[in-house]
């Protein structure tokens, strides 16, 4: 059987862009907005449970009466927008290191989904590397909630693999007050990276799935820094 694709189909590019990481492209499909990173899909709005899950998951798990959070990754800003619904958090931090996808938020098409949490006093939007950021900044949180690439073994890019060795692990446990939890979503579940977890020093480490149309179920790996 030969599929075809119609024009109604075929989605349209809205925005293109070379930055210091590559090719990012905004694209539009009926109503689908799409994310393409070096020609590797990244992220759509066709449905954001996993983001959400993301998020809930390391709420519930966070024992800090008023927790901080960052958030890897602004992506279509799922995260973001869910994040500034829950009250509980005291602080949300969003590292983002492409220009392009921090500018369809403020003043594209995206903004659509993420204008009230941009207006979030307890929001604040880092344009940096997160591994840089991972790395340098002496602040800690209660939760880092990471969404930057289709999971530890299918990365956007090939510098994202440095923040899922030992090194990234380290540092994601520098970044966490004691207790703090990790959630780092992935398109596909990884046995080995929750051993790296464990061998990371990470305790609770386990995994949630969400299950999808077709395919191997989403995951959002878990893990606790200890107390």
């Amino acid at each position: 059987m030969t599929f075809r694709t119609t024009e109604a189909d075929a989605p349209s590019t809205l925005d293109r862009r070379n930055g210091p990481h590559g090719e990012v492209v905004l694209r539009r499909r009926d109503d689908i907005y799409e994310i393409i990173v070096n020609g590797c899909f990244l992220m759509d709005t066709s449905d954001g449970r996993s983001e959400r899950l993301l998020l809930d998951a390391a709420l519930r798990r966070t024992t800090a009466a008023e927790p901080a959070v960052l958030i890897g990754g602004l992506g279509v800003g799922f995260s973001l927008a869910h994040a500034s619904g829950q009250p509980r958090w005291s602080r949300i931090v969003v590292v983002e290191r492409e220009d392009a996808i921090i500018d369809w938020h403020r003043a594209g098409p995206l903004g659509a989904f993420t204008a009230d949490a941009l207006s979030d006093p307890r929001v604040s939007i880092l344009h940096a590397d997160l591994n840089d950021h991972l790395r340098t900044s002496g602040e800690r949180y209660d939760a880092l909630c990471l969404d930057i690439d289709n999971g530890p073994d299918w990365t956007v890019t090939e510098d994202n693999g440095s923040l899922y060795s030992p090194s990234g692990l380290a540092a994601c446990r520098a970044r966490l007050a004691p207790g703090g939890v990790l959630a780092i979503w992935s398109a596909r579940p990884s046995p080995a990276f929750e051993g790296a977890l464990a061998r990371a020093g990470f305790e609770d480490v386990h995994s949630e799935e969400v299950p999808v149309a077709r395919g191997v179920p989403d995951v959002v790996h878990l893990a606790r820094n200890p107390s």
